[in-house]
């Protein structure tokens, strides 16, 4: 399957909402609730794995924990959709963000919060 772009499943997504009638079901607040409960099922994937667990699935077991990435990245393409978000454009500003408030030099191999550096 060729790569498509946001915008491209964006449609695909609403077109598929729309002949279901379930347009009416996805405002933001539902659409936020949905993707939490699909992150929560994600989790449970690796809930009690070890670290080196975790980074070893069996085809299975990533084949599901891809189908729950997937549900995510859905509702998470479906409310940005609804709230007229560009999520490129939202990525590309928080990585902006991002490399402000954790400069190399004082965060480099530290996991801190960027409110705990001095």
């Amino acid at each position: 399957m060729d790569t498509e772009s946001v915008d491209e499943f964006k449609l695909r997504l609403r077109q598929f909402a729309d002949v279901r009638d379930w347009d009416q079901f996805h405002s933001p607040k539902n659409l936020s609730m949905a993707l939490i409960a699909e992150a929560a099922e994600l989790v449970e994937h690796f809930q009690w794995l070890t670290e080196a667990q975790s980074a070893q699935l069996s085809v299975e077991k990533l084949t599901a924990v891809a189908h729950e990435m997937a549900d995510i990245q859905i509702y998470l393409i479906r409310m940005a959709d609804k709230l007229d978000i560009d999520l490129l454009a939202a990525v590309d500003q928080k990585l902006v963000v991002n490399e402000q408030k954790y400069p190399v030099d004082k965060v480099r191999g530290n996991a801190k919060k960027y409110t705990d550096y001095d």
